[in-house]
């Protein structure tokens, strides 16, 4: 038996496949410890895992319309995240994990848990860094349509120096951003070599890329022995609070297979109009539709059902199509269900994986900012006939024939076992 810190930070997208990787590496004898931020306390300990708090809390963003717009904002939100929230609070990061390191046999990060490493090399930790999203790879050979700048896609035709400039310039700048992890570093007397933001959030000894080769093919430039697992999916609310609520199950009973337009768990703090002009875009086409709103769920009418929340392996193979943010993990059960998609990137990694989904023939991306219900409608009417229902089902087919958990355990027991 071994003990397994797992640390990461984010949304659900990010708390979930953690989550999930803990309650079968415990399944297996191990003692896992999830250390994430405090709002997911209670949801972690219900499953039987184990939990330790590591600042900052995203929970704390919840009640802050001000931080959650600059979160949000499409360009710059990355740029905030990084610089201007998380790096700042690196050494009260470090002061955490470390903590919950004490007698760790192994340590799992994340991309953006920048004390992680730092954590590893202080206590002579091995560790494996998690890639949940193919753009924090920064591959010429795959070049990611960056959030700050999605007009540079256009240049990447003109061959992969594009790219590695941009990679260039984005190493000088992050390298500033990364001053409070360079000064910590100092102060436990270890070495300031690789971008902590960049090159240095992958570990030597591999990486779980929980992520399906249907989705993201391996690139000769992406970090050693980071081939895909497959997808890790869990999605349950809360202890015990599994499957549709009644007034959702009649609905989808009263009726043909309605549209499901959803925000995920993060960007639903912040969702301007989408829900509005969504219910527009539906009765504009005549179809039916479920909003999932974060809210309370209020009366609807015989076409538009608003709900709160549901669990997307549960709702999604119920629906025609999604309209959704671009999430990574909206992504992954989207195209578990075999859903075609419209993707409205709201920040982050969402542009690059709305392109990709474009790329792969299962979905389009409508800009945040055109987001209006004639193009909506424009967009679904599109998405609804021909060869995207058939290369979503294509798709869905390869990626339930793997097992991203099992792939992605058997991986941290054969390293314990090295």
């Amino acid at each position: 038996m071994a003990r397994i810190v797992l640390n990461t930070f984010g949304s659900f997208g990010d708390l979930h496949p953690y989550l999930a990787i803990a309650m079968e590496l415990q399944r297996r004898g191990h003692e896992c410890v999830v250390a994430t931020a405090e709002v997911y306390r209670q949801k972690v300990t219900e499953e039987g895992v184990g939990f330790a708090q590591v600042r900052p809390d995203v929970g704390e963003l919840l009640n802050q319309p001000e931080m959650i717009q600059k979160l949000w904002h499409p360009t710059r939100g990355t740029i905030y995240l990084l610089r201007d929230y998380i790096l700042p609070q690196v050494e009260n990061s470090f002061t955490d994990l470390d903590r919950a390191c004490v007698g760790a046999d192994l340590l799992l990060t994340h991309a953006a848990s920048y004390a992680g490493p730092i954590v590893a090399e202080a206590r002579k930790i091995p560790w494996l860094s998690v890639a949940l999203q193919p753009a924090i790879f920064f591959s010429a050979y795959d070049p990611a349509v960056v959030a700050m700048a999605p007009w540079t896609r256009h240049l990447y035709k003109l061959g992969r120096w594009t790219f590695a400039a941009m990679r260039k310039a984005a190493d000088r700048e992050t390298r500033r951003w990364a001053a409070p992890v360079f000064a910590l570093r100092k102060k436990l007397g270890l070495p300031n070599t690789s971008n902590p933001v960049m090159e240095g959030v992958f570990s030597p000894l591999g990486t779980l890329t929980l992520l399906s080769k249907a989705f993201a093919e391996p690139q000769p430039d992406w970090p050693v022995n980071s081939a895909p697992t497959g997808f890790v999916f869990y999605d349950k609310r809360g202890f015990g609070a599994t499957g549709l609520s009644e007034g959702l199950q009649k609905f989808l009973a009263d009726g043909p297979p309605p549209i499901l337009f959803t925000l995920g768990s993060s960007a639903v703090t912040h969702p301007g109009t989408f829900y509005e002009e969504s219910a527009k875009a539906a009765e504009m086409l005549g179809v039916r539709a479920i909003l999932l709103t974060g809210l309370p769920s209020k009366p609807g009418t015989n076409l538009i059902h608003a709900e709160e929340y549901a669990p997307y392996s549960a709702i999604m193979p119920l629906v025609s199509a999604v309209v959704h943010q671009g999430g990574i993990g909206t992504v992954a059960q989207t195209l578990r269900a075999g859903k075609p998609m419209l993707v409205v990137p709201w920040a982050h990694d969402q542009p690059d994986n709305g392109y990709r989904l474009q790329r792969m023939g299962v979905g389009e991306v409508l800009p945040r900012h055109q987001y209006t219900a004639a193009r909506a409608a424009m967009a679904l009417k599109k998405l609804l006939q021909g060869h995207y229902v058939s290369s979503a089902l294509k798709i869905a087919s390869a990626i339930n024939q793997e097992d991203g958990l099992m792939a992605a355990c058997d991986r941290v027991e054969i390293l314990l076992k090295r």
